[in-house]
């Protein structure tokens, strides 16, 4: 399925258009039902360390390949990737989640934690983190983790957050407006048949992460 899907989406991208798309459509439909059926096992793999996501059903994770060309000037009518969001807040939830992104390139990666998360549940995480930073320095600085996927992503804030003081000893990770880790997979270790075991391998490494997250957006 991979190798065939990284070829397909190699020629979408040299032929980014409907009239393209509507001849390989079959192409697409096979491609797409097998990526259903792979992150399905991705899923039932993460569930064997987190239950949390044991409910949940790949197709509901699987993002439409059409774009939102609407208020964009790249007016080309397909995303140039397959993704996946597993999480128990949904497909279109800011998390927190396992993110698959395949894409030819090189530019295939998993990625997990909370995206640029509503008000509300970005001043849940920095209370939590304002609680419970040691916990959170800790799972980032472990050398697994920190070898695996190196510091944590996403934008920040150059001053403190409304409530909270520069002096404040978590007061780096506070300034941050998402939370994310991710780690890139090249089109080789695809090819080889290695991406179900790296995902299963990096998922269950940036566990701690997820759980950390959990209580600041989840009510049990």
């Amino acid at each position: 399925m991979t190798k065939d899907l990284l070829k397909f989406l190699t020629q979408l991208k040299k032929n980014n258009n409907k009239e393209w798309f509507d001849k390989n459509r079959t192409t697409y439909d096979a491609l797409r039902k097998d990526f259903v059926a792979f992150v399905q096992v991705v899923i039932n793999d993460i569930a064997d360390f987190d239950d949390k996501v044991k409910s949940i059903e790949a197709k509901n994770t699987i993002f439409r390949i059409n774009r939102d060309i609407r208020f964009s000037k790249d007016k080309t009518p397909y995303k140039k990737n397959f993704s996946a969001f597993i999480s128990i807040k949904g497909r279109k939830s800011f998390g927190p989640g396992y993110y698959i992104h395949i894409q030819p390139g090189d530019e295939s990666f998993v990625a997990g934690g909370v995206y640029m998360p509503e008000k509300g549940m970005l001043e849940k995480i920095r209370q939590e983190i304002d609680y419970n930073g040691k916990s959170l320095s800790k799972i980032l600085s472990k050398a697994s983790f920190k070898n695996t996927f190196g510091e944590m992503e996403g934008e920040k804030l150059i001053r403190a957050p409304k409530g909270y003081d520069e002096e404040n000893p978590h007061i780096d990770l506070l300034k941050y407006k998402s939370f994310i880790v991710s780690k890139a997979i090249t089109d080789k270790e695809i090819e080889e048949g290695k991406l179900k075991g790296l995902l299963k391998k990096y998922s269950k490494e940036m566990l701690p992460f997820i759980e950390f997250l959990y209580p600041a957006v989840i009510e049990e």
